[in-house]
Order: structure tokens, then C-alpha cells, then sequence
């Protein structure tokens, strides 16, 4: 009898990546993938756990998950994905409302643990690891260790733009994150994997590929060749059906020349940098286990714009870290001031768990980093609104995602978090690229008159 599933996802682009990953699981073992919890029998909730934020959304869309069950078809109700297996054990006391937590080893038998969660089994949570034990210290090691597993993936969507995984895990030791700690080491998939699912995202309606991984810098470095994303970008941009590439996650402190130059360089590849700045006191850099300066970051952007003046750049930052003077609030400051960046996301530290921040000294009072978090925000708002209003005239080539509204994003504008364009009187379809002029700006969105 075939079983109906939902899977519900939060966070990352990397974390649509697995929801399709495990929907392909499920779907190639008879469940009947649903988009509604209330007509599933399982609700499937991948789990965010970078920050108390998003740790707070996926227990909030577990508890309404688990509210339905009992008036439907909702059987059970079991989380996946970063906060499950960052908790496991801790999370499955603390949330008896959830029927099962799984850890990412469940993930190659994921149809086999719904049908026992669903028959009503009990499932034993994982006691969480270090998983960068799991592999050698050394990247160059790791080659020999992989293991390509057979490419399943289902979409559960139809937008016209994709998220394609090319590596997971990370290397760096910053202070505040505990990605590595439970995602594990960098790997980086072999060019021909991600290739194929480049061919089967485009056979499946997918024009523009979103290149995603915690960070994409590194691509190729456990493979032997640390430029290995400037050999492959061309390759990838020239599969019949690409319209456009775009990189996420790019580390500041590991961009290069001759990366730029591909980026900028290849045909249909966005001039989009995604560079996690986080701060630009370099005090507090170090304190981050970070890199740079002011005068660093605001020289790397001018060698971006030299090369295309119209490209787009985002970042995010953090306020309130650890030691974070007025003196160093007032560097950040002055760098959003001066970087004109495209879209900003700004953060209020917090503590977490498995992290070296979490027990280093000069915490923050909390009302001066809610003070510091709308301060920065606005200054940030004011700023992108001010690059977005210098676009005016610019020529854009824009993707529309939304044929109600005519909205789309032009090759500056990254998926989901930064700003759209939009047109008045047309009826475009989704999935069609429109050439552009804009003529207005608000906030971070455009308004854009066909040519």
C-alpha cells in the first residue's frame, strides 16, 4: 500500500537539497510525495539548527505538524535535517511531541525508518558526535574514503532555478559556528557527479543553477586541485539549457584572482558574490578565528567592480560578539557605509552549542546587542536602498519567478534572500528571461521596463 509523505523544509538551500534527496529516496520506494502535511500520513520536517532563530521555526512547524495528527491522515510526525542531528537524543526528551528524530546516517534508509515509525516501532535517537572524526585530517586524504552513492533526487517544486550541492561540510574553525561539528569536513563531490545532476535538474525545468555547499571557495581542494571551480563553471555553463550559474558562499579569506576572473569571465555565470564577511574589526576577526580588515574587504570589492561594475555582492554580519567594543561597532559601521552592498543580512550573537564562543570572555549585555542589531539594520537597509536607487538606468537581465506579481531577479539578485524586479503591464511567464531597463527602486527591489 503506497504511503503519503510531506516534507516540510526550513533553512538553507543546502537543506532543499536534501528534502529532494530524501523525496527521491522515498518516492523511488512507493511513498506518494504530498504537498500538504494535512493529506500525509508522515510530515517529514527538515530541521534548521544554525541559530535560536531558526531553531525556534523548526520546532514550531513540528509542533504544528503534530496538532494535526489525530484530526486527518497526520500518522506521525519526525524531524530531520541540522537541529536533528546536531540534538538527537537531547531533542527526541525535550520534544516528545515529535515521533522520531533522525541523524543524517538514517538518511540511505529513510523509506525503512517511516514504514517502522508509521507500523508504530520506537525509534532509539542518536547520541550526537564530532562528525570531522569521521574523516582524515588531512583533505588530500579524503579522496580515498569517498563514496559516490547513486543519484536520487525528486523536485518538490517547479520554480525555474535550483539548488545544486557541490560539497558539504567545512574545514574552518570559526568561534560562533557549529557547522563543522555536525555537518563534518569539507567534501567535495567528483565534477562528474555534479554534472549529471546538473543535466537532470535542466531535463527537469531548471534554468539557472544555484552552485551551493557551507563553503564553495574550497571546492576541489580533497580533490587535488584547489582551482578546480574554474575549470568545471565553464563546463557547467555550457550544458544546452543553462541560461544562468550562480556561486553561494564564498570565504573572503580564501577568494582568489583567478576565481574572480572565472566568475566574471564565463558566459551565463552571475556576477553574484555571496562573501561572508561577518565582521571588519579585525579584533574581532581573530576573536571569530576570521580573517581581514576594513581596508582587506573594501580592497577585494573594488577588485570585483573593476572587473564589472555591475556586479552584484551580498554579505552577512554579526553584532554583539564576544569583546565587541564601540570602537569596533563603529568599524562594521563605517564598512556598510562604504562597501555599498547589495543585500545585507544582520545577526544579534548568540550562544551556541559545540562552539569555541560559547565560553569565551566580554559577553554582551543583551539590550546592547538589540541596540547594536537595529542600529547596524537600519544603517544597512539605508544602504542597500541607496545601491538599488544607483541602478536606475542600469541594463538587467531578469528571470520571472512569479507570473502574478511579474516578479523575478536579475543576475544580481540571489534566490529567496535578497531583493527582486518587477514589471508594471506585462504578462510574462515563469521561467522566461526578460532584458531590462530599471527605472525605479524600493528598498532593495527593483521596478524594470522591458527593451
Amino acid at each position: 500500500m503506497k504511503r503519503t509523505v510531506a516534507v516540510v523544509t526550513l533553512g538553507c538551500s543546502r537543506n532543499e537539497v536534501d528534502s529532494e534527496e530524501l523525496a527521491g529516496r522515498l518516492a523511488a520506494d512507493g511513498w506518494t510525495l504530498v504537498e500538504d502535511v494535512e493529506s500525509a500520513e508522515v510530515a517529514l520536517v527538515n530541521t534548521c539548527g544554525f541559530i535560536e532563530s531558526a531553531k525556534k521555526d523548526s520546532i514550531d512547524a513540528l509542533l504544528e505538524a503534530n496538532s494535526l495528527k489525530g484530526h486527518g491522515v497526520t500518522r506521525a510526525v519526525v524531524a530531520v535535517g541540522c537541529m536533528a542531528e546536531r540534538y538527537g537524543q537531547e531533542l527526541a526528551k525535550a520534544l516528545p511531541e515529535a515521533d522520531a528524530i533522525l541523524g543524517f546516517d538514517d538518511y540511505k534508509d529513510i523509506s525503512a525508518r517511516l514504514q517502522s515509525i508509521v507500523a508504530g516501532n520506537a525509534h532509539v535517537p542518536h547520541i550526537p558526535r564530532d562528525r570531522r572524526a569521521l574523516l582524515p585530517i588531512a583533505p588530500s586524504d579524503r579522496a580515498d574514503v569517498q563514496v559516490s552513492e547513486e543519484f536520487t533526487r525528486k523536485r518538490l517544486g517547479s520554480a525555474p532555478w535550483a539548488p545544486l550541492k557541490i560539497a558539504s561540510g567545512c574545514d574552518r574553525r570559526c568561534s560562533f559556528c557549529a557547522i563543522p561539528y555536525f555537518r563534518g569536513s569539507f567534501v567535495s563531490r567528483r565534477p562528474h557527479e555534479i554534472m549529471e545532476e546538473a543535466r537532470w535538474l535542466i531535463a527537469n525545468g531548471v534554468s539557472e543553477l544555484f552552485l551551493v555547499s557551507e563553503n564553495t571557495t574550497s571546492y576541489g581542494k580533497d580533490l587535488g586541485d584547489l582551482q578546480l571551480m574554474e575549470k568545471i563553471l565553464p563546463e557547467i555553463a555550457a550544458l544546452e539549457g543553462v541560461e544562468r550559474v550562480r556561486l553561494s558562499y564564498l570565504q573572503p579569506a580564501e577568494m582568489r584572482p583567478t576565481l574572480i576572473q572565472a566568475m566574471i569571465a564565463t558566459q551565463k555565470t552571475a556576477p553574484y558574490f555571496d562573501l561572508s564577511f561577518q565582521h571588519s574589526s579585525p579584533t574581532i576577526l581573530r576573536r571569530m578565528r576570521r580573517f581581514g580588515d576594513n581596508e582587506k574587504f573594501l580592497h577585494l570589492i573594488n577588485q570585483i567592480r573593476v572587473l564589472s561594475p555591475e556586479a552584484g555582492i551580498r554579505s552577512n554580519f554579526i553584532v554583539g560578539f564576544p569583546g565587541e567594543t564601540e570602537e569596533d561597532f563603529d568599524l562594521l559601521a563605517t564598512f556598510i557605509t562604504q562597501a555599498k552592498l547589495d543585500a545585507v543580512g544582520v545577526f544579534g550573537y548568540s550562544d551556541e552549542d559545540n562552539t569555541e564562543a560559547l565560553t569565551i570572555d566580554g559577553k554582551i549585555d543583551q539590550e546592547v546587542i538589540a541596540q547594536r542589531l537595529e542600529t547596524l539594520s537600519s544603517l544597512a537597509d539605508e544602504m542597500v536602498s541607496a545601491r538599488a536607487q544607483a541602478r536606475i538606468g542600469e541594463h538587467v537581465r531578469v528571470l520571472i519567478e512569479d507570473a502574478e506579481l511579474q516578479e523575478g531577479r536579475a543576475a544580481h539578485q540571489g534566490p529567496e534572500v535578497d531583493g527582486s524586479t518587477s514589471f508594471i503591464g506585462t504578462d510574462f511567464a515563469v521561467g522566461q528571461y526578460v532584458d531590462a531597463v530599471v527605472i525605479d527602486s524600493m528598498g532593495a527591489d527593483l521596478v524594470a521596463k522591458p527593451v
